[in-house]
């Protein structure tokens, strides 16, 4: 995808050919998708790491008597 072409039918889009819009709405949806599905794996990687130190911050409290 031109990003030229997004970014400028983003900033002129009342002045931009249908053609440009529609290009533009592909672009931004594929975006959106992208992003998403990052965020998803972002969470769940952020999960497995709260999951992990709250075991592990578990077993050293009880360790030290801080439990």
């Amino acid at each position: 995808m031109d990003k030229k072409i997004i970014e400028d039918t983003i900033l002129d889009f009342k002045n931009k050919s249908n053609k440009d819009l529609e290009y533009t709405l592909k672009g931004l949806g594929l975006e959106f998708e992208e992003t998403k599905k990052l965020i998803i794996k972002l969470s769940k990687h952020l999960d497995n790491v709260e999951s992990n130190y709250n075991k592990i911050l578990k077993e050293y409290n009880n360790r030290t008597g801080n439990g």
